[in-house]
């Protein structure tokens, strides 16, 4: 497990992603993937601009560190997300066996380390990630809170 600086230091760099998200209008999510120290994986959401359902940030910054180590396993990496995974994204997590998740904002609708349940530390799959919660947590939430605070206005003005 890192400790509080190393996973404010890699939060801060899934922030960034986050915010290249939000430059696009997209939702403001964004990851990175450590390993041995080094960021070898990042994505930001591209759901809107891609218009494939997949694009979450978690599964580009997978694909983009499974291309690094030419290995679909991730067995030694720490993943850092701003908004705690949907359940597509655990599975990924999971199947890639990423040892570590670090997450910034609870996502009480769809969070599936945690919130809703905790597909990453169940038992009963072959993997299990060491999930830690919270890190830079109002950071990340801030941003979500203001993307859609903006949309709300963007629909008022338009009604």
């Amino acid at each position: 497990m890192l400790d509080k600086m190393e996973q404010q230091k890699y939060m801060r760099a899934a922030l960034f992603e986050a915010d290249q998200a939000a430059q696009l209008g997209e939702v403001p999510i964004g990851c990175v993937i450590v390993y041995q120290g080094q960021i070898i994986g990042r994505g930001h959401n591209l759901r809107e601009h891609s218009q494939d359902a997949t694009f979450h940030a978690e599964m580009l910054a997978i694909e983009e560190a499974n291309a690094f180590l030419h290995s679909w396993r991730l067995e030694k990496a720490q993943l850092f997300v701003t908004l705690e995974p949907c359940p597509m994204c655990s599975g990924a997590i999971i199947n890639a066996r990423i040892a570590e998740v670090y997450y910034g904002a609870a996502d009480p609708k769809a969070g599936t380390a945690g919130s809703l349940l905790n597909l990453l530390t169940d038992q009963r799959f072959n993997h299990q990630a060491q999930v830690t919660a919270g890190v830079l947590e109002a950071e990340a939430a801030e941003r979500l809170r203001s993307f859609f605070r903006k949309i709300r206005q963007k629909k008022r003005k338009t009604k």
